[in-house]
């Protein structure tokens, strides 16, 4: 089988990547309505240290290559061929990261049911199985502080997300970043898996939770980092976010176009 994974117009990789994760988000059931955004380093020349985000008002299965937003960390839109704007709510989350973390090349926010209903328990992502080890020691949390409006919350966000590459945004969802739009999508599709089977499990009737052992846990951890450790380097290929991408360009025929 081939197919062709590179864009066959004259638009950014990152651009396409970046489409492409919108529409896989919506696949997967993971968005909310017009809200929450995935961001990515837009392309040097769009702008040194900006970065893409939706157009406020579209649905994420409506989201293109072309019609991306760019922006810099001030807010300052520099392209907007849809003319919509951008979510300001968004504009404070993703700005704060990009700013902090070099290694930030794509940022994912969700509101799912599980990751909402996660975020709003005291104890947070429990390590119950082999999903959720992947994020053992290695997922911080952030106070709720109200919709994210007051441009000071970026300071403390980003001190809680430290070096992390996932975090719980108590009573409120969740967020990953990526050194690649795959790895980001890639952990969020893993996070949110990972709180589906908490649910599950917290909700099976005379069942009862077995956590795993602490040395365990933080071997498996550990297992995961090396086992995924390309996926933090954009010149190799990514074999899972290739199959993501050969379903994306399935299901929506018009981002190859």
């Amino acid at each position: 089988m081939t197919t062709t994974l590179e864009p066959k117009n004259a638009l950014a990789a990152e651009r396409r990547d970046l489409a492409v994760a919108y529409r896989l988000i919506a696949h997967f059931g993971l968005d909310d309505s017009i809200f929450t955004h995935i961001s990515a380093r837009a392309p040097r020349s769009e702008g040194d240290e900006a970065f893409l985000i939706n157009p406020y008002g579209l649905r994420f299965d409506e989201v293109t290559a072309e019609n991306l937003v760019t922006v810099d960390l001030e807010g300052k839109i520099l392209r907007d061929d849809f003319g919509a704007g951008i979510n300001a709510a968004g504009f404070t989350i993703h700005s704060a990261v990009h700013a902090a973390r070099p290694d930030a090349a794509c940022v994912i926010h969700t509101h799912t049911t599980a990751g909402v209903a996660i975020s709003s328990m005291e104890e947070g992502v429990l390590p119950l199985n082999q999903w959720s080890l992947q994020f053992y020691n290695r997922l911080t949390y952030h106070d709720y502080e109200g919709i994210a409006l007051d441009l000071g919350e970026r300071e403390r966000l980003v001190s809680d997300l430290g070096s992390a590459k996932a975090m719980v945004l108590r009573n409120h969802g969740l967020m990953v970043v990526g050194a690649t739009v795959g790895e980001a999508f890639t952990l969020m599709y893993n996070l949110e898996r990972t709180c589906r089977a908490q649910l599950a499990i917290l909700s099976a009737s005379g069942a009862t939770p077995r956590p795993v052992a602490p040395e365990l846990a933080e071997f498996t951890a550990s297992q995961y980092e090396k086992w995924t450790a390309f996926r933090s380097d954009p010149t190799k290929k990514d074999p899972e976010w290739e199959a993501y991408v050969r379903l994306a360009l399935k299901t929506y025929p018009d981002l190859a176009a």
